[in-house]
């Protein structure tokens, strides 16, 4: 009787054929690690609230932020929920908006803006938020120029107090050169450029070119198509820039 003999294997290989069979692949691990690296990156970057207000007088008032203003910023936030507010009175002196803290008079409209804000709103608490005023007219023409730079001052700061944004981005539309030469006029314009340059958070865009070839006090309606996408780009611009710090005591 022929006894035939089994070869005997190899403990090395037997060790080697259970690693392997015990390694994940390593197509599951690198799927696994981009899952969870999307993850992490979803969580970290949600979408943000991005309120933008609007308010003036006239020229703001026939501005429709629909055509061109809120179309610019939602290019640039494509990702992110953008709120529009515009409010705006034609006719009106910049004490309807800004009350004073020592007569206590004016600032009836900025409440009703103010409502409409919070209403826009609905409850969430926007991330950036910037302020485009577009006034002076009226002040200008009714020789008001003398308290405009204190109302301006008074108004932005009262807007970045009840919004809880120090950060608050602040463009001006500098009154337009219909006027140009006049005192009061020149004044006002003069006022807007100061505060928004020396604002860290402010800027001013120039609107002499918008009103047409007879110079009218108010934007062509090409004018005001351009002029929605000033705001928007300058607004944009300006909360791309990092907060200032605040000051040291």
């Amino acid at each position: 009787m022929t006894v035939r003999k089994v070869p005997k294997r190899s403990p090395r290989n037997n060790n080697f054929q259970i690693n392997n069979l015990m390694k994940p692949s390593r197509f599951i691990i690198l799927l696994a690690t981009l899952c969870l690296q999307c993850g992490v990156a979803g969580a970290a970057d949600p979408a943000k609230v991005r309120l933008f207000v609007l308010s003036g007088q006239s020229n703001m008032s026939y501005l429709n932020p629909d055509d061109a203003f809120t179309p610019t910023v939602k290019a640039a936030y494509p990702n992110d929920e953008v709120i529009v507010v515009r409010y705006a009175g034609s006719g009106t002196p910049i004490s309807q908006w800004w009350k004073d803290p020592k007569s206590g008079q004016g600032g009836g409209l900025y409440d009703v803006l103010m409502a409409q804000v919070k209403k826009a709103l609905g409850g969430k608490t926007p991330d950036t938020v910037a302020f485009v005023w577009m006034q002076g007219e009226r002040d200008a023409k009714g020789g008001m120029s003398g308290s405009y730079s204190n109302a301006l001052h008074g108004l932005i700061q009262r807007v970045r107090d009840d919004l809880k944004h120090p950060d608050l981005a602040v463009v001006i539309g500098r009154l337009s050169d219909h006027l140009k030469g006049t005192k009061h006029w020149d004044a006002v314009r003069a006022i807007q450029e100061q505060v928004a340059t020396e604002d860290p958070r402010g800027a001013w865009v120039d609107t002499d070119d918008l009103n047409g070839g007879n110079n009218d006090l108010h934007c062509t309606k090409e004018g005001f198509l351009e002029l929605g996408r000033r705001f928007a780009k300058k607004s944009v611009e300006l909360l791309a820039k990092p907060a200032a710090r605040p000051s040291k005591p």
